[in-house]
Formats: structure tokens, C-alpha cells, sequence
């Protein structure tokens, strides 16, 4: 959906519906209350200008927070739908553990299948790439993050700890969910065993075959030498008087 142009409630300043912060006094604009799409939503906003789903966003106070690991802030916890994440009140950048993931993944999944709406072998979409990879640590741990291309070919750079969980950047979460709903998990499994099929393909290719160096032709048996005894033999037949 476009962007809309509307006015910070503290100060009266423009903001865009898409501006966590407001850049004039600072004020917090939006957060992350789409239970669709997790799309940022400008605060007192009842439907997402994404998706057009309901805002449900409720605050979780019982619950510890991390600290954001670009920001070193604080960080809240809140329920999204059935979805309980951490967002930075600064960034805008969300903490969502494996479990919770790996769940919001199979959901997302299924509600395209079932509704239709997924369209295998759609593009993902192209995000902006940093000019200075960061590694941040992970907010349970605080060892570094590994930066993973989700599903391989998203074109989403998210930072994950397997064993805690996933780390996605402002927007980064609702740009994997559109690539999910768009059959992008399904294409990147048949992408998947494409490729192992092709490496099976060349494991199983014939020898190269016969080849001669100023002497009888000789073929090498690419299938029972190991790496250092084939160069050997080549360099046997390239010496050989």
C-alpha cells in the first residue's frame, strides 16, 4: 500500500505511517502491532496499510526483556497475534525465538495453501544490503550471530542463533513473511534437491578419459585414486623420460 503522510501526535511534525520515530522531537511513531503481516503500524492506526489486517497488539509486562543487540537498549515484549516477540523501542528491529519462528513459519505457509494465495517460483523481492557487515550478538548468549540469507535465496540477511533464536532488522520479519506467502519456502526446497541432484550428477559423471603427453595415451581412473596419488601419476607422465 502507499505511504501516507501524517503528523506526529507530540510535536505536529510529518511523519510517514512508516517511521518508527518521529525525526523532529523523537517521539515514538510506530510499532510493530499487524498480526498478518508484522508490518509497522503508526500508533493509534486500527488496520495495517499493508495487509488491511486488524492492529493486535498487546503488551506483555511479566516477561524479562533483552536488550536490543544493535541498539543496547532495552527491548519490549509484546504478543502480536498469537506471536509473543521483542521489538526495540528504537530500532524498530525484532528478537523472535526459534520456537515461535520455526511456528509463525508453518502458519504462514499453510494459510497461503490453503487460501490460494501462493504463487511458487515469485521472485523474492530485493532488499538494501549493508555497506559495513555488523555481527551482533544474540540477545539470550551474546555470542555472534551468524548472518543467513533466509531460505536461502529471500534476499532477507537476518542474524540467527540456532539454539535462541532470530534477529530481524526494521521490516525484515514482514519482508520474509511476504516471501513466504509467496510459495518461497516451497521454491526453495525444490531449489534445494535441484541442486543436490545436480551434485549427485557430477559425482556419477564418467572419467574424463584418455589424454597424451608425448608418449602412449594413458587413461587415469578418476574413480580409485585419491587427490594427492592423481597428481602423481600426472606427474609421473609429464617427467618420464
Amino acid at each position: 500500500m502507499p505511504v501516507e503522510t501524517l503528523n506526529c501526535p507530540m510535536c505536529g511534525a510529518p511523519a510517514t505511517n512508516e517511521s518508527p520515530r518521529c525525526e523532529h522531537c523523537g517521539a515514538r511513531l510506530a510499532t510493530v502491532a499487524c498480526p498478518s503481516c508484522f508490518g509497522l503500524m503508526f500508533e493509534g492506526s486500527k488496520f495495517c496499510t499493508h495487509c488491511g489486517a486488524r492492529a493486535e497488539r498487546v503488551a506483555v509486562d511479566n516477561e524479562v526483556s533483552a536488550t536490543c543487540p544493535r541498539c543496547g537498549v532495552g527491548m519490549e515484549t509484546a504478543k502480536v497475534g498469537e506471536t509473543t516477540l521483542q521489538e526495540c523501542p528504537k530500532c524498530a528491529g525484532l528478537w523472535v525465538d526459534a520456537a515461535s519462528l520455526d511456528r509463525l513459519c508453518a502458519e504462514r505457509e499453510r494459510q497461503a495453501a490453503v487460501l490460494g494465495i501462493s504463487q511458487p517460483g515469485t521472485a523474492p523481492g530485493s532488499g538494501v544490503l549493508e555497506e559495513r557487515v555488523r555481527y551482533v550478538p544474540c540477545p539470550v548468549c551474546k555470542c555472534l550471530m551468524n548472518r543467513v540469507n533466509f531460505a536461502g535465496y529471500s534476499n532477507v540477511i537476518v542474524d540467527v542463533c540456532k539454539k535462541h533464536g532470530t534477529w530481524f532488522d526494521r521490516d525484515e520479519l514482514r519482508r520474509v513473511i511476504e516471501f513466504i506467502r509467496a510459495g518461497g519456502l516451497d521454491a526453495a526446497r525444490r531449489q534445494e534437491v535441484e541442486e543436490l541432484q545436480s551434485q549427485k550428477q557430477g559425482l556419477k559423471a564418467p572419467p574424463v578419459g584418455t589424454w597424451s603427453m608425448d608418449g602412449p595415451i594413458r587413461e587415469l581412473d578418476f574413480e580409485h585414486h585419491s587427490g594427492i596419488s592423481l597428481i602423481a601419476d600426472a606427474l609421473k607422465l609429464i617427467l618420464r623420460d
